[in-house]
């Protein structure tokens, strides 16, 4: 078989919105994508995960824990190129208000962040890792990540 795009789609906090419009997009693109995208990670479609040597890792959603943000780090150390998708990887918000919340307000949700493990505050992307590329949006913006999908295919020499 010829090269394939190493392609990841990770989640974190968020309401996913950007994996259905992923998935969506699969029904338009897949027997065209399956030709030239390995699937490596898509824990929406499938169970098998193969972290190694990935081109491309398309992260949504924010870091709320610490497992989290070490997860990230482990998906970026094995990616040549990171992108945040969602409002919520490329700015935070709206999974990170309870950052804004007040005393009363964070005094009353401490017990569950300590259950939970949460960390203090609700994390984008880019204050964790490197993030190379972001397709913006809440739902993420379909024609950024179709542009995206089509740049890192051509720098990654698998179409020209």
């Amino acid at each position: 078989m010829n090269k394939r795009l190493k392609l990841g789609w990770f989640s974190f906090s968020c309401c996913e919105d950007s994996t259905i419009i992923f998935t969506e997009l699969l029904n338009d693109h897949y027997l065209t994508w399956k030709k030239l995208i390995d699937f490596r990670s898509i824990s929406v479609l499938q169970k098998k995960e193969d972290l190694t040597d990935l081109d491309v890792a398309f992260v949504e959603g924010a870091i709320t824990s610490g497992g989290q943000s070490d997860r990230l780090k482990v998906i970026r150390e094995n990616s040549k190129k990171l992108v945040a998708v969602g409002s919520c990887a490329c700015v935070g918000m709206p999974s990170a208000q309870r950052n804004l919340f007040n005393t009363e307000t964070n005094t009353e949700i401490e017990a569950i962040l300590t259950r939970f493990k949460y960390l203090p505050k609700v994390q984008k992307l880019s204050e964790i890792v490197t993030v190379d590329d972001q397709v913006p949006g809440c739902p993420m913006n379909e024609k950024i990540f179709l542009t995206l999908v089509d740049k890192y295919l051509k720098e990654f020499k698998i179409i020209s």
